[in-house]
């Protein structure tokens, strides 16, 4: 019976299986986005997230905790100076992974693993801010939220508009 053998082991040694997950992990550090197997990226992310939570609180302590998963100062100080403090406000969740397809020699199924604030990608088609929240509301009819279609629907409006009209501009000049 498998009773509370949640870990994946990756036929590898236990020695040799702490030892990849350490060097994944400075390598995301690192580098903010790996590719590697969905199975190693599924524990990589159980092995990551609790010292990125750990790095929110700057303290001897836990430099020296997160040290001894790591083995790398510059990953440490990496983690701790620009990882913390771009998810400082983020309860979990540091990574995402997107499935990339099958690896042709042995067709494992391939994946990028990255951290979630550090996608640009993510971050450009929204612009940035934060989309208006709408409410939803009864069948009655009001004037209240007549007014606020009206005016989400003339700013939604507005901001086409402007880019286009500065492309005309300038081919006529």
């Amino acid at each position: 019976m498998r009773h509370a053998k949640k870990n994946n082991h990756l036929g590898r040694t236990d020695a040799h299986r702490k030892a990849m997950l350490s060097n994944m992990a400075t390598s995301l550090i690192m580098h903010k986005r790996i590719n590697t197997t969905l199975a190693k990226a599924k524990e990589l992310r159980k092995y990551i997230e609790p010292l990125v939570t750990r790095s929110k609180n700057d303290t001897t302590h836990s430099r020296r905790i997160v040290f001894a998963q790591l083995h790398n100062k510059y990953a440490v100080t990496e983690l701790f100076r620009e990882i913390s403090q771009k998810v400082g406000d983020r309860p979990g969740g540091y990574t995402r992974i997107l499935k990339t397809g099958f690896r042709k020699g042995d067709n494992a199924e391939m994946c990028l693993i990255e951290f979630v604030d550090y996608n640009e990608t993510y971050t450009q088609a929204d612009g940035g801010k934060k989309k208006a929240t709408r409410t939803r509301r009864s069948s009655k009819k009001s004037s209240k939220p007549a007014e606020t279609v009206a005016e989400t629907t003339e700013v939604v409006a507005e901001a086409p508009e402007a880019p286009v009209a500065e492309a005309a501009e300038t081919p006529a000049e």
